[in-house]
């Protein structure tokens, strides 16, 4: 069967999912599928809340959008592309997958292929997922209906390296699977793909690619604890190694999300059901996991060396709550350990973004946005996420919200020049 003569649907239309429905919509039927009727509506209207896929794109897409899942009965190749968190404890939370695996077995049919991109450790598709579909639906896997693996790399407000430019791992259970999953990615990944040579390969690809990077900035965050406590400034030093051919110039700094912070943690969860207690990886999280509490008390320490009398009541403002920067995703950003840290103390806070949802920001964690414009002065500011927005401010914007020239500044990412904001009057700190 050729590409344009099938028929995909995509399950769950977030950061993942949307835009693999609008580039499969360019080159034949398409269906997207996602439980949040309000989410549907805006599709429809051409609106993408996550700012992944441009309004005239939407609107010029050829993807039929529903919440209805009896609608999806009609595809033949089926894309499941939901979250995967975890829990409090940081173990797996299936529950989301498990949901769009039932979702795909009523309405799967003889000849259908599904596809996982969900993050996961390896087994998940083999060992959790298709026993499920042959249960919902009945039909037998290998003989009725395949499945296959190709794991996402879609990177949150990234413009250059997107969904088509990114070369795209993909999978399947045999080799007649492969080919096909092989030619539907092909034909919309310009970069092209990358063959693995089983599903649990592809699995453990793409769950290593996170916990490399989660190490890496974990090692950078160590260091910058070490090097603050030697008077040494942290991107300098990084600056003078960087200079070096093979030097890894990663930055320290908050790691939240739903991936780098995530992944690492289904990994060590399939190690340790395994009988092997994983220690680096480990190690990389708990630091990663501090670095929002880390950064609260240093703040009150300055606060304290700067003669800020009153620590109790007084007013924190912190910039950016995002996980990352410009990108409207609030899931899991540590900025929130900053937050709640701070309010322990008694220190009272307000928070700016200029990317973050007013509405699911209320609704996920209880805070109010408040403009920039209506800022009350503070007695410490913190730069937590490096939006263009903070990128673009001058120091007079900061000592339009500060309180006096005892004013603590944070600078979590090094975006301002050290000099400049010290001699303004700030007492300056940055990882």
């Amino acid at each position: 069967m050729l590409v344009k003569d099938r028929i995909v649907s995509v399950i769950g239309l977030g950061y993942v999912g949307l835009p693999v429905a609008v580039a499969f919509g360019r080159v034949c039927e398409t269906i997207g599928f996602d439980l949040n009727p309000r989410r549907v509506m805006e599709l429809v209207e051409g609106l993408d809340k996550t700012n992944e896929v441009r309004s005239e794109d939407l609107k010029s897409s050829k993807v039929f959008f529903t919440n209805k899942e009896s609608h999806l009965a009609k595809a033949n190749f089926h894309i499941v592309a939901v979250p995967t968190p975890i829990t409090e404890a940081n173990q797996p939370d299936l529950t989301p997958l498990l949901g769009a695996t039932e979702t795909a077995g009523r309405v799967l049919k003889k000849g259908d292929i599904v596809v996982y991109e969900s993050t996961v450790y390896p087994g998940v598709t083999e060992d959790e997922c298709v026993p499920l579909l042959e249960k919902i639906s009945g039909l037998k896997n290998g003989i009725d209906f395949k499945v296959g693996y190709s794991p996402e790399r879609i990177n949150p407000g990234d413009k250059k390296r997107t969904l088509e430019n990114v070369m795209k791992v993909v999978s399947g259970q045999d080799a007649e699977s492969l080919e096909v999953v092989a030619n539907m990615y092909g034909a919309i990944i310009k970069a092209g793909v990358h063959r693995a040579s089983s599903i649990k390969v592809a699995e453990a690809a793409k769950i290593i690619e996170n916990t490399q990077r989660d190490l890496n900035i974990s090692l950078m965050n160590e260091l910058s604890i070490i090097f603050d406590r030697m008077g040494i400034d942290t991107n300098e030093v990084i600056e003078a190694a960087a200079t070096k051919w093979n030097f890894l110039p990663f930055r320290p700094g908050l790691v939240g999300g739903h991936c780098i912070g995530v992944d690492p943690y289904y990994l060590t969860h399939k190690a340790e059901r395994l009988g092997y207690h994983p220690e680096v990886i480990l190690a990389g999280r708990r630091i990663n996991d501090n670095m929002g509490k880390h950064i609260a008390n240093q703040a009150v320490k300055l606060m304290v060396q700067a003669g800020q009398n009153n620590i109790l009541g007084s007013t924190a403002t912190i910039l950016g709550l995002t996980f990352k920067e410009d990108c409207p995703d609030i899931r899991n950003t540590k900025v929130m350990d900053i937050i709640n840290e701070l309010r322990d103390y008694g220190i009272q806070v307000q928070v700016h973004d200029p990317c973050a949802d007013v509405e699911e920001t209320k609704r996920v964690y209880g805070i109010d946005l408040v403009d920039f414009e209506k800022l009350g002065h503070s007695s410490t500011i913190i730069v937590a996420v490096a939006h263009k927005f903070y990128k673009d401010l001058s120091i007079r914007d900061f000592k339009h919200i500060s309180l006096n020239g005892h004013t603590v500044f944070i600078d979590v990412k090094g975006i301002y020049p050290q000099d400049e904001m010290r001699h303004a009057g700030f007492k300056l700190w940055r990882l």
